[in-house]
């Protein structure tokens, strides 16, 4: 139970209703007791924030190229904050604490241009990564100037190998140099497109996983 000191106009000792009193160095002084407060730990919570860092631990090597793939998708946000929408939202599969990215929804660039036709890749070589796709520059809107952009993730050491302005689309072939230090861990591969302009993207498509020689 909470006292008034000294009459009405008194200082308040102790609590009162959601009201706690006190002194301080001579001056009384009053508080609003402080609500309790939920568990901030709820399973719902912990799921949401593993997700999150299961996707920051993508976008994060990935954060240049993901500025260009999805600067058409940054309204009223940033290109990482669209590109961290996206992902959460599509392409996280698993049951709790079990979560995994399903790579190939996980776009990395997003946009109405043409993507590439029946890419594929190849690590034979050491060093690097051999892209290669299928000439598809009089299909709708592409254009043989298109310039391909690839990436080569890696997420033993959470880094990515990528190019924003590489070959033409109807070059048909893209090497790309990956550190020595790569060889014999699992990369994953992404291959989209942007006009000559810098104006339009594709998708991004997911070509698979390879063993680095």
């Amino acid at each position: 139970m909470g006292k008034i000191g000294r009459g009405i106009l008194g200082g308040v000792s102790g609590k009162v209703a959601n009201v706690v009193g006190s002194r301080w160095k001579g001056i009384d002084y009053i508080r609003a007791k402080p609500q309790s407060v939920a568990n901030p730990r709820t399973l719902l919570q912990v799921n949401q924030r593993t997700k999150f860092a299961l996707v920051l631990r993508f976008l994060q090597p990935n954060l240049n190229f993901i500025k260009i793939g999805y600067k058409n998708y940054a309204v009223k946000k940033s290109q990482f904050n669209s590109a961290m929408s996206y992902i959460l939202n599509n392409a996280i599969t698993g049951v709790s604490p079990d979560f995994e990215i399903d790579y190939s929804m996980a776009l990395l660039s997003r946009g109405n241009l043409a993507g590439a036709l029946n890419p594929i890749f190849d690590l034979t070589t050491p060093g690097q990564v051999q892209f290669s796709w299928d000439d598809n520059s009089a299909e709708g809107n592409a254009l043989a100037t298109d310039k391909v952009m690839v990436v080569a993730f890696n997420p033993l050491k959470g880094e990515s190998v990528y190019l924003t302005e590489g070959a033409a689309r109807a070059d048909l072939s893209q090497t790309v140099i990956i550190p020595n230090s790569y060889s014999g861990d699992e990369l994953h591969m992404f291959i989209s497109f942007m006009n000559f302009e810098e104006t339009q993207l594709s998708n991004s498509i997911y070509i698979g996983s390879g063993t680095a020689s």
